[in-house]
């Protein structure tokens, strides 16, 4: 009896141990997919709000571009700056202020506008400010001269229609009001006369100063609070950060970049043929609460004439990323501990029901593990010892299935450990495992047999310059060429790299033979197709016979290698030769 209790109570130990480990798992690895599923989510989100915002940026300076060329184009302003009459001039300034007052009135983000002359170096002649009251209007011995001033003499080179925008700096102009020790861009355009014999000539600019953060302030309005927005010039030095003190640091001489907070973002400012448009990426900080999700995206400012483009960035806390992530590990949690309870109880049931009978069960599987016929079963009970004792039964017959099976895909382990991966043609194993035996039948029966060789000439360019999935397309190409073109008693194995090898047993017929060696150069010579290109691999071909070239295996492959490797330096012969010809003809062309 004591026996017995201890082999039920070892089994229904064994059992519990099993249920709590696979609850246990599943629910490590439900818990730890959930948060990739999130991360992956939370990635796409950032990435797309991010190019949101970028476009919205594009939007917003295209916007000031539109006002900047209106302003411009109108008639008035060009009446303004060629007019001799002073009371014309008057009231044209007077209009353009109350212009320059209603966008300013528009816009939140445009602290100042100007029509600066293109003469008198560079004077201010019409100027509003935006100030911490009421718009102002700057005149008289207030106007000053900004022709030393690059964004000045940059926009008056440019042709007309054109807008120039600045790099992103902070403003230390005199006088500027609101936009004083601000982070600002300058949004200008060229005005050039209309009519007459100066046509062309450039009279001024139209300038209008915008805030930088009060331009993102409009356009991440909307975003959730607990991300981060980042802004950086081209060469990484950030505009705008969470931490102003990093901001423009190099307004102060320091310098504060965004490749030294997210490493990945280098990917964005390499060079040009070499950079990525976006990406997303990690930074770790002191501890795993800091760390940050970002997605940064590099924003070209396209039709207009910019200094610099701007790495856009939106970072969010990877803790609230993985927030849900918590709830989902408390269910998960209970659920495991539930199901742990479950397979806990079902082990003793199973415990204190299996007692007795349990020794002629495992006398019976005893004999089943030594390949006997299993011995009586209590099948004759009705309970749920009856029930095991029948699933024993039945166990025998599925485990007899279950090793029929293993035998059936021992048989495809050998199929695959003689054929090639990429391919499927016999390996280099399989196939000398059959010039073995083609040879020594040859060789009873007094019948012939011959071996083309093959190396694709192109295929290593197809590989440096298309990569390795172009190559793989090609090799598929032409095994699955080559198989079309031979018998079933043939072989077509892949030797290694782009090296192919044909066996025609029983190669009686050497026209016969030379056609298959014909349409084999034939096949080669067929472009592949691959993600819409053709790829030309042609490739170099050389047949070997026996008994004629010779009677041994390595012998047999030896003279087909140096018959390919022949074939190979002919057909660079003719190439150079034909180089030559072309180049001789150029040359009698050219006297």
């Amino acid at each position: 009896m004591i026996q017995r209790f201890g082999i039920a109570w070892r089994l229904g130990v064994s059992l519990a141990l099993i249920g709590v480990i696979a609850s246990g798992l599943t629910g490590y690895w439900g818990y730890g997919e959930s948060r990739k599923l999130l991360r992956g989510a939370a990635e796409e989100r950032l990435l797309t709000a991010t190019r949101v915002l970028g476009r919205q940026l594009t939007v917003g300076l295209g916007g000031a571009a539109q006002d900047v060329r209106l302003i411009a184009a109108h008639p008035g302003t060009r009446q303004l700056l060629v007019s001799q009459d002073a009371a014309t001039v008057a009231r044209g300034h007077e209009t353009l202020a109350q212009l320059f007052k209603s966008m300013l009135g528009t816009h939140p983000e445009y602290y100042q506008m100007r029509l600066i002359s293109a003469h008198q170096h560079g004077l201010e002649l019409v100027r509003v400010d935006r100030s911490d009251g009421p718009l102002l209007r700057i005149e008289g011995d207030d106007l000053q001269e900004k022709g030393h001033y690059p964004y000045v003499a940059d926009t008056l080179r440019l042709p007309e229609g054109a807008v120039y925008v600045s790099r992103a700096e902070i403003n230390h102009e005199v006088g500027a009001h609101a936009g004083l020790d601000k982070p600002s861009l300058q949004v200008a355009t060229p005005i050039h006369s209309g009519k007459g014999q100066d046509k062309g000539q450039v009279l001024g600019l139209i300038v209008v100063n915008i805030d930088l953060n009060g331009l993102f302030s409009q356009l991440a309005a909307d975003l959730p609070s607990d991300l981060s927005l980042f802004l950086s010039n081209g060469e990484g030095d950030f505009l705008i950060h969470p931490d102003p003190r990093q901001a423009f640091a190099f307004d102060r001489g320091q310098r504060s970049r965004v490749q030294d907070s997210f490493s990945g973002v280098s990917e964005l400012l390499s060079d040009a043929r070499e950079r990525k448009a976006q990406l997303v990426t990690t930074t770790a900080h002191a501890s795993p609460q800091n760390e940050l999700v970002a997605a940064f995206v590099r924003q070209s400012l396209a039709g207009l004439h910019s200094e610099d483009d701007f790495i856009l960035g939106l970072a969010q806390p990877l803790s609230a990323v993985l927030a849900d992530s918590a709830h989902l590990g408390r269910v998960n949690l209970r659920i495991v501990l539930a199901f742990s309870a479950l397979a806990v109880l079902i082990a003793v049931v199973l415990a204190r029901a299996l007692s007795r009978p349990l020794e002629q069960i495992v006398e019976a599987i005893r004999h089943f593990g030594q390949g006997q016929v299993v011995g009586r079963l209590p099948l004759h009970r009705r309970d749920e010892i009856g029930m095991l004792a029948h699933s024993i039964d039945e166990m025998q017959h599925q485990i007899r299935g279950q090793f029929a099976n293993l035998a059936q895909k021992q048989e495809e382990l050998d199929r695959l450990a003689g054929h090639d991966t990429l391919t499927g043609l016999p390996n280099r194993r399989l196939f000398f495992d059959r010039l073995h035996q083609a040879l020594a039948r040859a060789k009873r029966n007094h019948t012939h047999l011959a071996l083309l060789y093959i190396d694709l000439d192109n295929f290593k360019d197809i590989n440096d310059t298309l990569g390795h999935a172009a190559g793989d397309a090609v090799l598929c190409a032409v095994g699955q060429r080559l198989s079309q073109l031979v018998r079933e008693a043939d072989t077509v194995a892949r030797l290694g790299g782009d090296e192919f090898i044909v066996l025609l047993d029983g190669a009686e017929d050497e026209r016969a033979t030379e056609l298959v060696m014909q349409r084999v150069r034939e096949a080669l010579a067929k472009p592949v197709l691959y993600q819409r290109t053709e790829l030309q691999c042609d490739g170099s071909v050389g047949m070997s016979r026996y008994p004629d070239d010779a009677t041994e295996v390595g012998d047999l492959i030896a003279a087909a290698d140096h018959a390919m490797y022949t074939a190979k330096a002919a057909g660079r012969q003719r190439i150079r030769i034909s180089a030559q010809v072309a180049d001789g003809d150029a040359g009698d062309a050219g006297a």
